[in-house]
């Protein structure tokens, strides 16, 4: 039955099995692939960047990452008219907005949907983990296309560390902080996670779990008895220290000690950045707003980060893509890889706690003011195919979504971007764009554009090589009523 609805550019990929790079290649010849290829930047750091859209309109910004690859037509894209081997088992519901439908597993986000603009028309050629993580956390294909590789001092750096070199001493003592990180692709640590060829000091602050004490880093709560004079004390007597033992020049971690002893000492001169982290500081019903789990409260405290002035945040809003293999009892533990379960997973442990979360930090970044200022975006590496079946090589009993990355959605919010609006669209079984497409690069240069740095500029490592800010196009179309 399937068979018959696919047109002739959806029966060229074999959705019942694994898609080779010769089967790739093959589909519709070079052109097709050329699409999906980022386009080199043109111009440079003087270009009038008072035209690109969306130019300087945020303060910060929030990256919600799905990690492990949502479900396009399980969540923003569902297909009520497909074959049901395809829709899957859940119905969709009308939304704020008339005529957008989304799942029926997230009422409180059809609820703000006036508020958000849905990008349908996702798409690249990468389709795994580790690599297509790394494409969308950089904006470039990893070499290794299609594979888990191990973070290197080569790798491009990502969106959060080009912002901290570019931007060292934004407004905040960390300019750039990942939490619930590192994230793990499912059990060993994604590429682009550290500054890859920019180096150490471009790392984002990394925060773990967040339910793990009241104070986030409990570190940063300074002593009622120790003055500000002390404290300056003790960081001098530090500095002499490291000066006359030269332990810094020759161990690797003592300067990762270090640059965590300079990022303290400077939390603990301000208030407002030790407040920061204070999730007690929050009323409880708040707090249940956004639901009392790891992802929720990571939600929660991106708010507070973007009320103290951090303006690169991201939630990675599950630690693993996949940790419900080792922990199928623990929701925090599970991730959007659902090749088998999908739906027990989806409706039990994945949808309900991001209805709440991802909800909630529209609706509260929105009523205080803030989400003019502050773009907010939420996406993972790709989507999940447009067939569903059980995988023997995978943990679970019932059928799921293999990888899909040729068409899948992202959310977009504040900082300009339109309210109530869905940007590009999908095919009748959700598996290719049949208008706009837009890639992981594109979403770099809106973001960089939102925050008042032209994408068509260039950065350089530590020999002087420059490299792109990002290789993408502004998506304008954000911007566009």
């Amino acid at each position: 039955m399937l068979d018959v609805l696919l047109d002739q550019s959806d029966s060229a990929f074999a959705l019942r099995q694994p898609l080779s790079r010769r089967k790739w290649l093959s589909i519709g010849g070079l052109s097709a692939l050329g699409s999906l290829i980022p386009s080199q930047s043109r111009g440079n750091d003087s270009e009038q960047s008072v035209e690109i859209p969306g130019f300087g309109k945020a303060k910060s910004v929030i990256v919600v990452f799905a990690s492990g690859g949502q479900s396009q037509i399980d969540t923003w894209d569902p297909k009520p008219l497909a074959p049901k081997e395809v829709r899957g088992k859940f119905a969709p519901i009308p939304t704020s907005v008339p005529g957008t439908m989304i799942c029926e597993h997230m009422p409180h986000i059809a609820k703000i949907a006036d508020r958000f603009t849905i990008v349908r028309s996702m798409s690249h050629a990468d389709l795994d983990h580790g690599s297509a993580c790394y494409l969308s956390l950089t904006g470039n294909y990893h070499q290794r296309r299609s594979s888990n590789p191990d973070p290197s001092p080569n790798d491009r750096p990502s969106y959060a560390a080009i912002y901290k070199h570019l931007q060292p001493n934004a407004g905040f003592a960390e300019p750039s902080i990942h939490i619930n990180g590192p994230l793990l692709v499912p059990i060993k640590v994604s590429p682009a996670m550290d500054g890859g060829l920019l180096g150490r000091d471009a790392r984002p602050m990394v925060l773990g779990n967040v339910l793990e004490a009241p104070v986030v880093m409990p570190g940063l709560t300074q002593r009622q008895d120790l003055p500000q004079v002390r404290l300056n004390a003790r960081k001098s007597l530090l500095e002499q220290l490291d000066n006359e033992t030269g332990r810094m020049e020759s161990d690797a971690s003592m300067l990762d000690l270090d640059t965590l002893y300079s990022r303290a000492f400077e939390m603990l001169k301000r208030p407002e950045t030790r407040n920061a982290f204070n999730l007690d500081d929050e009323p409880e019903s708040l707090r249940r707003r956004y639901g009392m789990n790891q992802s929720g409260q990571a939600c929660l405290l991106a708010r507070r980060l973007v009320e103290a002035g951090v303006p690169m945040t991201t939630v990675f809003f599950n630690q693993s893509i996949r940790g419900q293999d080792t922990k199928p009892e623990t929701t925090d533990a599970y991730g959007w890889d659902t090749h088998n379960d999908i739906f027990t997973s989806l409706e039990d442990h994945l949808l309900p706690r991001f209805d709440l979360a991802f909800s909630a930090l529209i609706e509260d970044l929105d009523d205080r003011g803030l989400l003019d200022e502050t773009l907010v975006l939420c996406m993972g590496e790709f989507g999940r195919a447009p067939l569903i079946a059980l995988e023997k090589h995978f943990v679970g009993s019932s059928p799921g979504r293999k990888h899909w990355s040729f068409v899948y959605s992202i959310v977009a919010a504040g900082a300009g971007v339109s309210r109530g609006k869905v940007l590009g669209q999908s095919n009748r079984i959700g598996a290719y764009p049949v208008d706009e497409k837009f890639a992981p690069w594109d979403v770099t240069a809106t973001m960089f554009a939102a925050l008042g740095i032209n994408p068509a500029g260039h950065f350089t490592d530590a020999t002087g090589r420059p490299f792109p800010i990002s290789q993408g196009r502004v998506m304008s179309g954000l911007y566009q009523d």
